[in-house]
């Protein structure tokens, strides 16, 4: 039975997660406006001859569609903003959910650092709009209730997690690899409840999993890009940095530094407890992001995106024997919960507002019109950008336009591009303008406006880059965050 305290409790915090998400009109996500237009030529194309001579949609069986197949699903009735809204909305919220989901089938009470916990669905790789890798975890943590509940019924457990795992790769191939290996380390944990050693443990465990490994079936000789992994090492002291990382920097890293510092506390204090079965799912996605690559097939971030689940789990994980100091932490749980919602709630409501600026341009583009955007964007090393890269996917969205920032990698997404689009100006990244010294082999402002291809491209958005042009752009439309040019023919 659910107490009705939790149940107040539960109902809170997923009202406070969801609370950042309700006043944009667009969740203020850095990659989002171009799924958004994914979203868009999914839904549309067949009945758009403006986006058929631009793109081609071809479905196809990949691990990240996550939010692309509910979206897709419900945008005839509401639109596709509002239906990527809705579905957004509901990450953080299943997030906290799922989080509860685990800890009742494990028969445990709210943890005193519940609020924490709760407080990492806004990880960076959140805000950096990965959502459908987002959407897997939250997902991901209802599935290891599952796994957990079914423990003495393997037979069953079989049928229903056959399923469940190839789910949980559609929505995300990276979600599925996470909760592949929380479920071998809770089984493993279970086993040792009933006191088998470790070897016999262990090889229970792996043989329950197997189970979980069928969609490794469709990515045996897949088409997806073959990039060698790498590791940036510095970049893992930089992800924890970023763990909650949003517009602040001072106030996201303290508040980094104090889910750190908890963990450390929970894995090494003695009146500390951690139950097991939930702990060994956080401590080996802990292992996975030390020894994960920066980067591989295709994407990055690859080992930063483990890090928020990771401590969410062992942060729920912990009980705490002293009933004062339980309900001090978990008071202050709240009420960390509640400044980091309200800070991100004011933050996101000022994304919003350039982000509603900077899209006055998109009316001004004639339906169909092939755009090149060049969007300036800060160093990675800085700590706040307006998160404009990928803003001109609202383009597509309402104007049916072809636009340069887009994805369109082999194995990752079922969008290709059609026709005989610039070579050069095509695909993300060739959209970022960095300032110079900052990366190498990036967009250039002046060299892309004096190079791009005017054959094929037929206007000229550019955001945050103010200077000269040359004599063939016309302004067409220009405010204090963008110019809108028409290439003269």
């Amino acid at each position: 039975m659910i107490r009705s305290r939790e149940a107040l409790w539960l109902v809170a915090a997923m009202l406070l997660v969801v609370l950042p998400l309700v006043w944009p009109a667009i969740p203020p996500l850095n990659d989002l406006p171009e799924h958004i237009g994914r979203y868009h030529i999914a839904a549309t194309i067949d009945r758009s001859p403006e986006l058929q001579r631009a793109w081609a949609y071809h479905w196809q069986l990949i691990g990240n569609l996550g939010v692309d197949l509910p979206v897709i699903a419900i945008a005839p009735w509401i639109g596709v903003e509002r239906a990527t809204k809705l579905v957004v909305m509901l990450i953080p919220a299943a997030f906290v959910a799922g989080l509860w989901t685990i800890g009742h089938v494990r028969d445990r009470p709210v943890p005193p650092l519940a609020g924490f916990a709760f407080a990492l669905a806004y990880s960076h790789a959140f805000s950096l709009g990965f959502v459908n890798f987002a959407l897997s975890v939250s997902l991901s943590f209802f599935a290891l209730a599952g796994w957990i509940a079914l423990h003495d019924r393997p037979f069953i457990r079989v049928l229903v997690f056959v399923p469940v795992s190839w789910a949980l790769w559609i929505a995300h191939s990276s979600g599925w690899g996470m909760f592949g290996l929380m479920a071998w380390a809770s089984a493993m944990m279970l086993e040792r409840e009933r006191e088998l050693g470790w070897g016999a443990s262990i090889r229970n465990a792996t043989l329950a999993s197997l189970a979980l490994a069928t969609p490794l079936l469709t990515m045996i000789g897949s088409d997806g890009p073959a990039i060698a992994p790498f590791w940036i090492w510095p970049s893992k002291a930089s992800a924890i940095a970023s763990l909650v990382r949003d517009r602040w920097q001072w106030f996201d890293v303290a508040s980094a530094c104090i889910v750190v510092l908890l963990v450390r506390t929970a894995l090494r204090h003695r009146d500390w407890r951690c139950d097991a079965v939930i702990a060994a799912p956080g401590a080996i996605l802990l292992l996975a992001f030390v020894t994960l690559p920066h980067g591989a097939i295709g994407g990055a971030y690859v080992d930063m995106r483990v890090l928020a689940p990771a401590c969410a789990l062992l942060l729920w994980s912990v009980r705490i024997e002293s009933l004062r100091t339980a309900r001090r932490l978990f008071a202050a749980g709240a009420a960390f919960l509640a400044i980091r919602m309200l800070a991100t709630t004011l933050s996101y409501a000022s994304f919003a507002a350039v982000w509603e600026e900077t899209q006055a341009a998109i009316p001004a583009m004639p339906r169909g019109a092939r755009v090149l955007s060049l969007v300036a964007e800060p160093c990675t090393s800085t700590w706040r950008s307006d998160r404009l890269g990928h803003l001109a996917g609202l383009a597509i969205t309402r104007r049916d336009v072809f636009e340069n920032g887009a994805w369109a990698i082999a194995g990752q997404q079922s969008l290709r591009i059609r026709g005989d689009a610039d070579p050069v100006y095509r695909t993300d990244p060739s959209q970022l303008v960095y300032p110079a010294g900052c990366l190498p082999d990036t967009t250039d402002r002046n060299r892309a406006l004096a190079a791009f291809d005017r054959r094929y491209f037929t206007h000229v958005w550019l955001i945050g880059l103010p200077g000269p042009v040359p004599a063939d752009l016309r302004p067409v439309f220009r405010n204090a965050r963008s110019t809108l040019y028409r290439v003269v023919r």
